[in-house]
């Protein structure tokens, strides 16, 4: 009895090893990240493939010997590998660790029944990992280890020759081999508190995000790249990160951390993961990234920020170190886009709100302006005697104009009323120049809907600020096209050509208060659409031009 006590405390050692290997592997945090995951890729399970099967062969060569049979722990790192990770890990666990038993003492009297019960043992396991609850395992792994055991006793006393020598070892390593399997239990419980540590890490991951969230919905009020340099460096300093950015699709709002001196102004994406995640709006995570633009940059991840299903630009964290990004790191980040995203188009809704009075204004002041009404009714007054009937017309082309803007509101109107008033704005001037301008008109059948007084103010820019500004005739070109899937609404005009210096005002949004129509008109496109107006100088003229999203037909 007392052999049979000591041979227990023996093996509860060796699995005590195998707990205390665990133990250690589990605060490494590559291999708690590992152990926490889901899901896991044929990578990982071929890494716990490894891991338990090199624990069985280390309880096969820990073991005792008696009469010629081991009395060893192997069927407890197998059910462990096979309850804890699947039947793929059960499987191969135990014919590896099975045919390593059965190889290194070919034709002793315990080498065939501790192959079969190894192979039988990796097979019930994973038949435990798919019909019972993560709370039944440790228990269902106990039975059936002992079961196991039972079957390897079963299977020496059938096979044993002679049979009394089976009777010998069976009666001397049952009982401490079967009862030894409570170790199952401990080691499938050890695992499963490192992944029930996962719901006290999203608890933490929540409070963060709101804090951030708290932190960071001031500078949400007025989006520029100061504000948005504060909340990169908000969402760094709160979560770890090396380095944070936020980008539109086009550019690099703002940048904070490693390398941050290279992004001090608006920098275009070069990033070919960047752009990767923007066309197909799925997040990129790199965990040893040696080929970064930056070389301090080993971790990074990109998310994409969406508003109403469509990607505006990403978020992204980067860490100096190789292998940062975590499954609760992706969680909260997520979390963090999500909430980047909503915070920026509620910020656009509200800036929707503010350029609707402004424009509203601007739109009151064009009713009321003196000079445009003076030069009207000169240019009416002009062709009274000359020519009545242009007079009439020009009467009734003043009149829906005025009437245009008085019932002017902030709500969509139909592309084909706001064009009605340009065209009423345009025969008017033209009635005042003659032949200095000429006006062409290249209008598909579309339906979409547009703010109101948004294609005027560059009729009137291009007419006032391009053609006028040269001593001959000039064109303007209003163009309505479809355009890939949207409708392009372009103003194009062979003028002068508009000063570089005033595009990049307008993109970098300081224009000067005597060019506000202009950057009035981007900033709307920019809040409702997403983008602002394209410009660009052309070898005679300016072309600038906008898309707005097709409307689904009835």
């Amino acid at each position: 009895m007392q052999d049979t006590l000591l041979m227990l405390l023996q093996l509860l050692e060796r699995a005590a090893l195998l707990l205390m290997c665990l133990f250690v592997l589990i605060r490494v945090p590559r291999f708690r990240t590992f152990f926490q995951n889901g899901d896991k890729t044929w990578k990982e399970l071929t890494i716990a493939s490894l891991i338990f099967s090199g624990f069985a062969l280390f309880g096969t060569y820990s073991g005792i010997n008696v009469e010629g049979s081991l009395v060893n722990v192997r069927i407890i790192a197998i059910m462990s590998g096979g309850i804890l990770f699947g039947p793929w890990v059960g499987l191969v666990t135990g014919v590896i660790s099975g045919i390593h038993r059965f190889l290194i003492d070919i034709g002793g009297v315990t080498s065939v029944p501790c192959l079969i019960t190894s192979i039988t043992a990796g097979i019930v396991s994973g038949y435990i990992y798919k019909l019972k609850s993560a709370e039944q395992r440790w228990k269902a792994g106990i039975l059936a280890g002992m079961a196991c055991e039972a079957l390897t006793m079963i299977l020496i006393l059938v096979m044993a020759e002679p049979s009394s020598l089976g009777i010998e070892i069976v009666s001397r390593i049952a009982f401490p081999m079967i009862l030894s399997q409570v170790s199952v239990g401990l080691i499938v419980l050890l695992v499963q508190s490192v992944e029930g540590e996962k719901e006290v890490v999203a608890a933490k991951q929540a409070k963060l995000s709101l804090d951030i969230a708290n932190k960071t919905l001031p500078y949400f009020r007025s989006i520029n790249q100061e504000s948005l340099h504060t909340i990169c460096r908000i969402i760094k300093d709160d979560i770890g990160a090396d380095a944070v950015a936020i980008t539109d699709k086009k550019l690099i709002l703002a940048y904070v951390g490693v390398g941050e001196e290279h992004y001090l102004e608006r920098h275009e994406i070069i990033s070919e993961e960047t752009k990767k995640t923007i066309s197909s709006g799925q997040i990129t995570i790199r965990n040893n990234d040696t080929a970064h633009t930056n070389p301090f940059i080993k971790s990074l991840m990109i998310i994409p920020l969406q508003e109403k299903g469509e990607v505006t630009g990403t978020l992204k964290i980067y860490y100096a170190k190789a292998h940062k990004i975590t499954d609760s790191l992706q969680a909260l980040a997520i979390g963090l886009s999500q909430m980047i995203s909503t915070l920026m188009e509620v910020s656009r809704v509200e800036g929707m709100k503010e350029m609707a009075n402004k424009a509203e204004l601007k739109a009151l002041q064009t009713k009321i302006n003196p000079h445009f009404l003076f030069n009207a009714l000169n240019a009416i007054a002009s062709s009274i005697r000359i020519n009545p009937d242009k007079a009439r017309e020009l009467i009734v082309n003043l009149s829906g104009y005025m009437r245009y803007n008085l019932e002017l509101t902030d709500k969509m109107i139909d592309i084909h009323a706001e064009l009605q008033q340009v065209q009423q704005y345009v025969e008017i001037e033209k009635a005042r120049f003659g032949q200095r301008l000429n006006v062409v008109y290249d209008i598909d059948e579309v339906h979409v809907r547009i703010p109101s007084l948004i294609i005027q103010p560059l009729v009137e820019n291009a007419i006032n600020h391009g053609i006028l500004k040269t001593k001959g005739p000039g064109t303007v070109t209003i163009a309505v096209k479809e355009h890939e899937g949207r409708v392009r609404i372009t103003i194009a005009d062979t003028g002068v050509g508009i000063p570089e210096e005033i595009i990049e005002k307008v993109q970098e949004g300081n224009m000067p208060e005597h060019h506000i129509g202009l950057y009035n008109v981007h900033q709307r496109v920019q809040l409702i659409y997403g983008e602002g107006l394209h410009i660009r100088r052309l070898a005679q003229g300016t072309e600038i031009f906008f898309d707005v999203k097709k409307e689904k037909q009835a």
